[in-house]
């Protein structure tokens, strides 16, 4: 019974390796195999929302690269594939709700997987607060723009926005992996069809200054790569779903890399088309906040670039959802492992078998940070911005580990190849250099303060582990 059930540490023979652990799904509480390749896909592909990077994202890009943002994409993508290739490599022996933060602390010291954990948490709830942000502003624009007036104050639809994802990733996991697949479907689709029509009217041929680089600098490009590696970020949160996913040693490994693949295809699509576009039109690109409309306009079906506004507005719905069932799912492997508090394992003995105290927990953690900004003054794309950075450091950290890890791991396996040392290490030299582009040249506040916040936070996540560890020491 417990080696069907368990969530599965399996060697490269397809046999459970019993040895390396005893964890079964009832300690977790959730629904084992219950979702398809497609579903888990899902889990990935609305985490990277990628229906907000060309209409956010892109024209932010662009101030800092021009010419050069599909190159930022580029390098963006080839450095997230290197990370793709350890994460999905760790997938194959491997599945659990902790995803990152169980890869890391399968081979590091007890420290390094607590950090592992508050960083890819941190990751998801910054991720999660930072879509919320952009549904704000998406929610006050198209309000007004069918109304003349906002309809309701940014706090409410902040609430509206995170309550109603909260209570869905209190659910049933199907249900919330197939709403949150149509509805990126339709946004993405959407956006493909102003992209085709725009390549289609200006013709079979390349763009000359995107491709001679035109007015491109090194530094611009640098710069602009930590904002493009931001689209990619929450491409392996298709691991967190672990045994809820039919088959998850191969699922989850092909979601990976599956979402990675797709979401690089898509942007570089994007972002040459809509400099193309811009560039055909004399207008700028960066200084654009609905750069559809200007692209739906030339495609001569105006129409769209409304249908788009409509499809990302639900689109950052959708992400955030996947936000807060990801952050659940991981905070669920912390209680489970004694660096967060027990009553966090409650919530899964329902009838939906889900996490719903640790979704509940999720949602409120979010909700406060845009609350607080929102009632501060701050605009819901400053708030995308602003939480979107912090998220990154997050993630970039939880990715490092995990990569460090993989060679650690396959030595005890006695798997370790040359090539499993040379893509780890490239991986960890990728993120370095990402590192360094968020901190240098230093960057106008208060994007130049957020490390140390991110630090802060971190550091006050990890002395939460360390007396509720000793807490439940003394108990024993």
């Amino acid at each position: 019974m417990e080696s069907a059930a368990s969530y599965t540490e399996v060697n490269r023979s397809g046999v459970n390796d019993s040895a390396q652990n005893h964890e079964t799904a009832q300690n977790y509480g959730l629904r084992e195999g219950v979702l398809s390749p497609t579903q888990t896909l899902a889990q990935s592909i609305s985490t990277i929302a990628p229906s907000t990077s060309p209409t956010i994202t892109v024209p932010l890009v662009a101030v800092l690269a021009g010419n050069g943002t599909w190159l930022a994409y580029l390098i963006a993508l080839a450095g997230i594939l290197l990370i793709a290739g350890c994460i999905s490599r760790f997938g194959r022996y491997s599945a659990s709700p902790g995803s990152l933060y169980k890869y890391a602390g399968e081979s590091l010291p007890p420290w390094a997987g607590t950090l592992a954990a508050w960083s890819l948490l941190l990751a998801y709830i910054g991720t999660g607060a930072s879509v919320a942000g952009g549904f704000v502003s998406y929610a006050q624009m198209l309000a007004l723009a069918a109304t003349g007036h906002a309809l309701l104050p940014g706090v409410v639809w902040a609430i509206l926005v995170i309550g109603i994802s909260t209570l869905l990733a209190c659910r049933d996991v199907q249900f919330s992996t197939r709403l949150m697949l149509w509805i990126e479907i339709a946004a993405v689709l959407s956006i493909l069809a102003v992209l085709v029509l725009v390549l289609a009217r200006h013709g079979l041929h390349l763009d000359r200054a995107q491709t001679h680089l035109q007015n491109v600098t090194p530094g611009g490009v640098r710069l602009a790569l930590v904002l493009a590696l931001f689209s990619f970020v929450g491409f392996e949160s298709a691991s967190t779903l672990g045994h809820e996913v039919r088959n998850p040693l191969k699922t989850i490994p092909r979601a990976v890399m599956q979402s990675a693949l797709l979401g690089g295809a898509f942007f570089l699509l994007a972002t040459y088309t809509e400099t193309l576009g811009f560039n055909t039109a004399g207008l700028s690109l960066g200084a654009s906040d609905a750069p559809f409309h200007v692209l739906s306009l030339q495609a001569h079906v105006p129409a769209l670039g409304l249908l788009i506004d409509v499809a990302v507005f639900i689109s950052l719905f959708a992400c955030t959802l996947a936000c807060i069932s990801a952050a659940a799912r991981v905070m669920l492997l912390m209680a489970h492992n004694g660096i967060a508090n027990k009553w966090l394992l409650r919530g899964t003995h329902t009838a939906q078998h889900a996490p719903v105290d640790a979704a509940l927990v999720s949602g409120v953690l979010i909700l406060l940070p845009v609350c607080g900004l929102v009632l501060c003054g701050v605009n819901g794309f400053d708030i995308y911005g602003w939480m979107g950075s912090m998220a990154v450091y997050g993630f970039l950290t939880a990715y490092a580990l995990a990569c460090i890890a993989l060679p650690i791991f396959l030595l005890r396996r006695r798997e370790l190849t040359p090539w499993m040392m040379l893509l780890p290490a490239a991986a960890v030299m990728a993120i370095l250099l990402a590192l360094v582009g968020t901190l240098y040249p230093v960057p106008p506040p208060p994007y130049s303060r957020l490390p140390y916040v991110y630090l802060a936070v971190l550091l006050a996540g990890l002395l939460s582990s360390w007396m509720t560890n000793r807490a439940i020491a003394a108990k024993r």
